[in-house]
């Protein structure tokens, strides 16, 4: 009967043994590899059967990067888009800015064109709102005594009639525009003279002849300008375009519209002009001069009594 022991107990050579051979194959394996590249043809096979290996290895570390990348890169690009949208924006409003200043200086140029072609003198104002009031239409602007603006003054624009001075402050004055149901302007037709009055109606972009008589020489398209004698408005400016005439046989005026030439609602400048008050004698009031001896009444002589 053998008495071995069974091959889960046998045991090898000592591990101490076994490190020092390997140790030993190891180096020799090195220093002929290092002298002779034995083991450059193995090397070179292995890596290739390695490489899909690392690669698969390297799979997830990779996808994690483009991810981190992916999401990066969105955030510079938000940050970059933002960025350009608040330079547009700025300098979308800078040209806007710009136009309007551009747009402000060519009509300060026609203004003081128009006051040169007038031969009047003006003192440029710019509006600054709209009047409280719902119901009137005026305006506010930055001109009032102490620069020379006077209650009445006309104002104009670079094409014609805007309104009329109605209330000064000190440093700010009220303009009613001609459109205001309140305000009242004589005019002319200036293809043939014929003489008006335009009345404001209250309706944004629209005058009025009243009192015109229903076969009045007048039809659309005729420019009215002012005629100069209320001694207000200087004659010769424009104020507005007949847009309509309508003739009733039952009534004996006619209905005419007219369209206001000048900017009443629009635009930022405006001049006003100065007014030159002018004495008219009424000659109903006007005391006439007595003649020497007019006032002196004649008395009949008498007669003697013995007809001498």
């Amino acid at each position: 009967m053998e008495h071995t022991p069974p091959p889960f107990f046998k045991r090898g050579p000592a591990p101490l043994v076994r490190l020092a051979f390997f140790a030993s194959l190891s180096l020799a394996l090195l220093v002929l590899d290092a002298r002779f590249r034995y083991a450059e043809t193995l090397r070179q096979s292995l890596t290739l059967l390695a490489q899909p290996l690392q690669e698969i290895a390297m799979l997830p570390g990779a996808f994690a990067e483009r991810i981190a990348a992916y999401f990066s890169s969105q955030v510079q690009l938000n940050e970059e888009n933002a960025a350009l949208r608040r330079r547009l924006v700025e300098a979308s409003t800078s040209a806007q800015r710009l136009q309007a200043a551009l747009a402000e200086s060519e009509q300060l140029k026609r203004l003081e064109g128009a006051a040169q072609r007038r031969r009047t003198r003006g003192v440029a104002a710019e509006i600054l709102y709209n009047a409280r009031d719902p119901y009137a239409r005026k305006v506010i602007v930055d001109r009032g005594t102490q620069h020379g603006v006077r209650l009445g003054s006309p104002v104009v624009d670079e094409i014609g009639v805007v309104g009329q001075v109605t209330r000064t402050h000190g440093a700010a004055s009220e303009v009613t525009l001609l459109i205001d149901k309140d305000q009242a302007i004589p005019v002319q037709v200036a293809r043939n003279g014929l003489r008006a009055v335009a009345f404001g109606t209250g309706v944004s972009g629209q005058l009025e002849l009243r009192y015109m008589a229903s076969n009045a020489e007048i039809e659309a398209g005729d420019r009215l300008v002012t005629s100069g004698l209320d001694g207000v408005y200087p004659p010769g400016l424009a104020v507005a375009t007949v847009s309509r005439v309508e003739r009733d046989a039952a009534s004996s005026f006619a209905r005419i519209l007219c369209q206001p030439a000048a900017g009443v609602e629009r635009g930022r400048y405006v001049l006003i002009l100065e007014t030159e008050t002018r004495a008219v004698s009424n000659p109903e009031t006007a005391t006439p001069e007595r003649e020497p001896g007019a006032g002196k009444s004649r008395r009949p002589r008498k007669k003697a009594a013995d007809g001498r």
